[in-house]
């Protein structure tokens, strides 16, 4: 089989702020189609490394490519331009515009282009509402009369807006009660399989890292000790990931020795 695409490749990555060194040599692959989690402890700089992806920081020093294009020739306009418009981004706590409706929150990115007419800009963030399980009812309502749930699934939609291919999750379900955490999983789950989506994302939420991962990028002692699928990265030793996934790694643990016990027990006669 061939060799997966890698949609964001990074090289000798190092970031340093003043005397500190955040990252020192770090080296990462994001295939096509998969969803990658950055997981790290506090300090360990995935969001910083999240931000690079952005174009949002710098590193000191290595190479961040996004569909093959170095971040650093992006200064040129219509590069950033092309890039931007592959990407999506839903930052934390939603990042609504406070003085914008639920409609031109979406409408926002549709308008930046200057070229979509605006009967076709208000089909398309219909569309894109509707995508996310947002009634057109909403669509005039201000970010300040939305629940928590509805402000992260209007931010979707609006990382949606162009059709992106590549999309950013920093701590997509944070704030969110089980249930509502629970749907929007789902939500994200769905929107993959019909967009195609590749997508990185943040979280300290173990059930959202377990219900989206395909991998895990584990960043530690300045690097990325390991990037693998979640029972891989359970049976690494490593102090980070042993407290990390305590729980997880004792029910892995527990379903090999069953398994093991039930393919070595005697054939009853």
């Amino acid at each position: 089989m061939p060799n997966p695409e890698c949609v964001i490749e990074i090289e000798s990555l190092h970031t340093r702020f003043g005397d500190h060194v955040v990252h020192c040599g770090i080296n990462l692959c994001v295939y096509r189609g998969e969803i990658l989690t950055l997981i790290g402890g506090s300090g360990s700089g995935k969001t910083t490394l999240l931000r690079q992806m952005l174009g949002l920081e710098q590193p000191s020093q290595g190479s961040v490519k996004i569909f093959g294009q170095p971040r650093d020739d992006m200064l040129r306009n219509h590069l950033k331009s092309n890039i931007r418009n592959r990407s999506g981004v839903l930052f934390q706590q939603g990042a609504l515009f406070s003085a914008l409706t639920v409609f031109d929150n979406v409408a926002l990115p549709l308008r930046e282009l200057h070229s979509l007419s605006d009967d076709l800009i208000r089909e398309l963030v219909m569309i894109k509402l509707d995508m996310v399980a947002i009634g057109a009812e909403h669509a005039d309502k201000m970010p300040a009369a939305l629940s928590g749930g509805m402000i992260k699934r209007v931010a979707l939609a609006r990382a949606l807006a162009l059709d992106p291919e590549l999309l950013f999750l920093d701590e997509p379900t944070a704030g969110l009660d089980p249930e509502l955490s629970e749907s929007f999983v789902e939500l994200i789950l769905s929107l993959r399989r019909e967009l195609n989506l590749t997508i990185v994302m943040v979280t300290h939420d173990l059930d959202t890292l377990v219900a989206l991962s395909d991998r895990i990028a584990v960043l530690a002692d300045q690097k990325v000790i390991i990037a693998d699928t979640l029972e891989q990265i359970c049976r690494f030793q490593h102090p980070f990931i042993t407290s990390y996934f305590k729980s997880i790694r004792h029910k892995i643990e527990q379903n090999s020795h069953s398994e093991h016990s039930w393919k070595t027990a005697p054939m009853p006669l």
